[in-house]
């Protein structure tokens, strides 16, 4: 059986074994976190940081979450909305007016975070996504692929940039900047958004699943979105245009050996390119869970928190090619919420219960073959059963 380290309650023993179970399956590396009141009751870690399998994954290893980030850019969105500096049935052209081109006046920042803004498909080139004001100005000019509102697309890549442009517009402040002077500093957290070089010995780099090359893309329709929609682990940036759905836009390709440079490290793509680990993730997100306050950090209030899961949309997303319902920046899920990213990484947020439970690694799997979120979260709850039935 692997060797876990870490600390977890008694209770909670099914987790450490379920990540156990997973590195003996041939999984490189990974941790999960589960927090209750923002305290964590597991915190374990396993396995290696590299595909070599020659270091050991630590405490402190952080990996690529991919898109995990943007539940920590949707935060930044609601904190300024709690403050009252940013409103979300807004045009988006208020804090951001060249945005308003090409037909996008109507473009609502809830729009953003719904993923019904009629953005989704990056289509520059890969090195622009390094360059902030080169891919706001892209997304600026283009014009929106169906009626604002009226349906949803996954915006994979443009989200971040999109939602991180209007953050930027109202503090002075690039998102990353935003998110580690507003949150992950006051937390704690070591999360980051724009990795500096001094973190950069910590980082366990993706591994593609068996049998690919640091070449693989998701290419096919379905290829990136975890398993269904009725699984609390849906999702991971899609790159592709499912068959039949209009596009003006071809969609641009990312490869693994693209997630794994030290540009996109440094750069931020606040939609797939943040970098922490179970505990940061479920440390941040716990803010979401228990009502804006953790650990006596109050971030927003509770209807500031609430707001997020009021449903958006319903219905088939365009490019998941799936039912899903939207919040504002988290899926929803019954009365859970999260999202998940592109090789298996996991946040999910319980506020009923109070509860994060977070899953990181640097081990891709088939998307349509990966259900390590779903296992690791039903793993939890067995936990959460007994510690309710103490309580």
């Amino acid at each position: 059986m692997a060797d876990i380290q870490g600390s977890y309650d008694d209770l909670f023993g099914a987790v450490p074994t379920a990540l156990a179970a997973l590195l003996d399956g041939g999984d490189v590396g990974g941790s999960v976190a589960v927090f209750v009141d923002g305290e964590p009751v597991v915190d374990v870690w396993g396995g290696f940081a590299d595909a070599a399998r020659g270091v050991p994954w630590q405490r402190e290893t952080i990996v690529n979450v991919w898109s995990v980030t943007k539940t920590m850019t949707a935060l930044c969105a609601l904190v300024l909305a709690d403050r009252g500096e940013l409103d979300p049935d807004a045009p988006v052209a208020r804090y951001w007016p060249e945005f308003a081109a090409a037909g996008k006046e109507s473009v609502l920042v809830r729009h953003l975070l719904s993923h019904t803004a009629g953005l989704p498909d990056w289509d520059g080139p890969v090195a622009e996504l390094h360059d902030w004001q080169a891919a706001t100005a892209r997304l600026a000019a283009r014009a929106p692929q169906w009626e604002p509102g009226s349906a949803a697309g996954y915006h994979s890549l443009t989200q971040g940039f999109l939602v991180g442009e209007v953050v930027r517009r109202i503090t002075g402040r690039s998102p990353g900047e935003f998110f580690a002077d507003e949150i992950a500093g006051p937390l704690g957290a070591d999360f980051w958004m724009g990795l500096p070089a001094e973190h950069d010995h910590r980082v366990a780099l993706t591994v593609p699943p068996p049998g690919r090359d640091e070449d693989y893309t998701a290419a096919a329709a379905h290829s990136e979105a975890d398993r269904t929609a009725t699984t609390p682990t849906t999702a991971t940036p899609n790159s592709a245009t499912p068959a039949g759905s209009a596009s003006s836009a071809t969609p641009t390709a990312i490869r693994l050996r693209d997630g794994n440079s030290v540009a996109w490290r440094r750069a931020q793509i606040p939609a797939a390119s943040g970098f922490g680990n179970a505990r940061s993730v479920a440390l941040v997100q716990s803010a979401m869970a228990c009502g804006g306050t953790v650990r006596g950090v109050r971030l927003l209030s509770r209807a500031g928190c609430e707001r997020a899961w009021e449903e958006q949309f319903s219905g088939e997303d365009r490019r998941l090619g799936m039912p899903i319902s939207w919040g504002l920046g988290y899926g929803r899920f019954g009365g859970t919420y999260g999202w998940g990213g592109w090789g298996g990484s996991t946040v999910m947020i319980e506020p009923e219960a109070r509860v994060v439970v977070a899953y990181v690694t640097n081990q891709m799997r088939e998307p349509a073959q990966d259900t390590r979120g779903l296992d690791l979260l039903m793993a939890a709850y067995d936990g959460l059963k007994g510690l309710q039935s103490d309580g």
